[in-house]
């Protein structure tokens, strides 16, 4: 599969504070790739070096394709206004706004009201628009439905899936994990500084093991158990219930969420 973005053994200090002690990650064509960390773990400064917006100290990026980007923090004049930041974003991309993703976001709503009167969701989608005015082969996104309410959250999901179907690569940055679940084909851990997983959701399970929440209901009341060997655990309980003369009446069975092993890999607990 061709990759769209090599990141190799990148370094980045503030001084004398070492924010990223040589990264590692490759992001496919056409696929959505999450960078998770918590805060501080230099999620923003690793996408800012391969944007180009900020210097780093060692090491080699590679990105092959025109990147457009929406900040996590952006601003435009006050007295602007959407329709004529789209346009003259247009202008400097030599392109034609695109009205079918404007109406998707809803910028349309707006269009003619002065930037610093917008709410923070509309600047987000705003934003969000100016960075796909140029067709760009690569999207990057920091933290993009951040102040969007839930309309919002969802159109702004359903438009990155279409770009990703349509054959756009996109990153994103995000603190939220049903986002990156739902979104994500693939997603990196970076912590202390260093990429410590990266692949699939189904390969971090496997990463940090299997832990699974088990709820059994039956004619005595309900139970709830945590199990990593699912198969002989939940042999050994439907045995012993039915040992007990009862009855199961239905049973549950959770992996557990990408939040959960997201916490667990990042306090150093992986197996």
């Amino acid at each position: 599969m061709n990759e769209k973005i090599q990141v190799q053994g990148l370094t980045k200090s503030y001084g004398a504070h070492a924010v990223l002690k040589g990264v590692d990650l490759t992001v496919r064509e056409g696929e959505i790739f999450a960078l998770l960390g918590v805060n501080g773990a230099g999620k923003t400064t690793t996408l800012e070096c391969v944007e180009g917006m900020r210097k780093y100290d060692g090491g080699h990026i590679t990105v092959r394709g025109k990147m457009g980007i929406q900040l996590q923090s952006a601003s435009l004049p006050a007295h602007i206004k959407p329709k004529e930041a789209v346009r003259l974003f247009a202008m400097w991309n030599h392109a034609r706004p695109n009205t079918q993703i404007a109406e998707m976001l809803g910028i349309p709503v707006f269009e003619n009201k002065p930037y610093a009167s917008l709410s923070t969701g509309q600047k987000r989608r705003l934003h969000l628009l100016l960075a796909l005015v140029g067709d760009p082969d690569i999207l990057i996104l920091d933290e993009p439905t951040a102040g969007l309410d839930v309309e919002g959250r969802l159109a702004l999901h359903e438009l990155i899936r279409r770009l990703r179907d349509g054959g756009k690569t996109i990153v994103l940055a995000s603190h939220d994990m049903a986002e990156v679940e739902s979104l994500c084909d693939r997603i990196a851990v970076l912590h202390e500084g260093k990429i410590a997983f990266a692949g699939t959701q189904r390969e971090l399970t496997e990463k940090v093991g299997r832990h699974y929440t088990v709820t059994l209901q039956t004619t005595r009341g309900k139970a709830q158990f945590a199990a990593e060997d699912i198969a002989s655990t939940l042999l050994a309980r439907l045995q012993a219930i039915r040992d007990a003369g009862d009855s199961v009446l239905d049973l549950q069975i959770d992996r557990g969420t990408l939040e959960e092993h997201f916490i667990r890999l990042t306090k150093g607990e992986s197996v």
